[in-house]
């Protein structure tokens, strides 16, 4: 069953192994990001407003194992794609035919976080500092098979450990309540 996050059984932290695609186990408190291996960095959805999760993530049983390395935003191509994060681009271009953009996050320990969005048409290049919200590129066309509607697949790494992405944003931007001040009694 998906946490208040999306994210069933989702990882938490990078396995000690740091192999391909290894994807570590949840911490003891069952809260995705408590451990403090994805700092709540993110302030601002890579697509619209607040985008339906098509996909959520669905970390694999082993490093090569089948599941869904990232999470799938619903939006019509042409839209932009915006950091979620404040960071560098350390990659713009083309893998695959499609187009991919990488952004290493700010502040988030060694190695950094990597987030990944595809597939887009990059109006960054490799280097480019880009701020959280700061648009990376318009959303591209892409086939069917991937989302049953168009969509922006959302991915977040650390070195070859994939994550959840979104660990990444704080609860009021997923739809939790914000915290509230209650008023002080004598």
């Amino acid at each position: 069953m998906p946490d208040a996050r999306g994210a069933p059984g989702a990882a938490a932290a990078p396995d000690a192994s740091g192999a391909p695609g290894a994807v570590a186990a949840p911490d003891a408190s069952g809260v995705v990001g408590a451990t403090g291996a994805v700092p709540v960095v993110g302030g601002a959805w890579p697509v619209g407003a607040r985008p339906w999760v098509v996909r959520g993530w669905e970390p694999p049983a082993t490093g090569y194992g089948a599941g869904h390395r990232g999470v799938d935003l619903a939006a019509p191509p042409g839209s932009p794609v915006r950091a979620a994060a404040a960071g560098r681009v350390s990659f713009a271009g083309r893998v695959a035919g499609r187009g991919v953009v990488s952004v290493e996050l700010s502040r988030t320990g060694d190695p950094p976080l990597r987030t990944t969005y595809e597939p887009v048409r990059a109006t960054v290049t490799e280097g480019d500092r880009v701020a959280t919200g700061e648009p990376l590129g318009t959303l591209e066309p892409a086939a069917r098979f991937h989302c049953p509607t168009a969509c922006l697949h959302w991915g977040l790494l650390r070195r070859h450990t994939y994550l959840d992405p979104l660990t990444l944003l704080p609860p009021h931007l997923l739809g939790g309540t914000p915290p509230r001040l209650l008023p002080v009694t004598a």
